[in-house]
């Protein structure tokens, strides 16, 4: 699910980037720091959408670095128990497969995955349906939802099903092609 909340974080800016443009060169490391990278309490930062706030700046003794406090308003992206989302399949083998949402890699076990769907190996390995109607191979698009989180500091990880009502293939590119 995705959030719009209020973070702070102090920066330190070399004094090379004094001058008319200490905000931008601010807000442009803000971005380059922030950006893409995953706090297990808040989930995966989208994007930067404001700055709430630049505080005074203090000087570090010894390499003339100052630290700014930086408050500013991101868009994260936490997955939850029990949410429904959409995945492409990264990876096919006989325990079950990979999917990717977004940042979030999400494991789909053989346990999981309907019983009428049986491992194909091959140079293409897929589970296909017994009419051969449905098939989840790779770069194909699922509907799962998510019956575990694991949250690290870095990291979070997710276990999914297709076992359920609604859920399961929803577009694939092999059958369209």
């Amino acid at each position: 699910m995705f959030f719009h909340i209020v973070l702070e974080r102090n920066m330190q800016l070399h004094p090379r980037f004094f001058g008319r443009n200490l905000r931008e060169n601010l807000v442009s490391k803000l971005m380059k720091d922030v950006e893409g990278t995953c706090s297990g309490r808040h989930g995966f930062v989208v994007a930067i959408t404001g700055i709430e706030s630049i505080g005074s700046g203090l000087i570090r003794d010894g390499t003339g670095f100052v630290t700014f406090p930086v408050k500013y308003q991101c868009v994260v992206f936490r997955p939850f128990k029990g949410e429904i989302l959409e995945a492409v399949v990264t990876l096919v083998n006989k325990m079950g497969f990979f999917a990717e949402a977004g940042p979030v890699q999400i494991f789909v076990s053989n346990h999981l995955i309907p019983d009428d769907m049986e491992f194909q190996a091959g140079d293409m390995p897929n589970y296909t349906t017994s009419d051969s109607s449905v098939k989840i191979q790779k770069e194909c698009e699922v509907r799962l939802k998510i019956i575990g989180t694991r949250v690290d500091a870095t990291e979070i990880f997710c276990v999914g099903t297709i076992k359920d009502d609604f859920l399961g293939v929803i577009n694939d590119p092999a059958a369209a092609a």
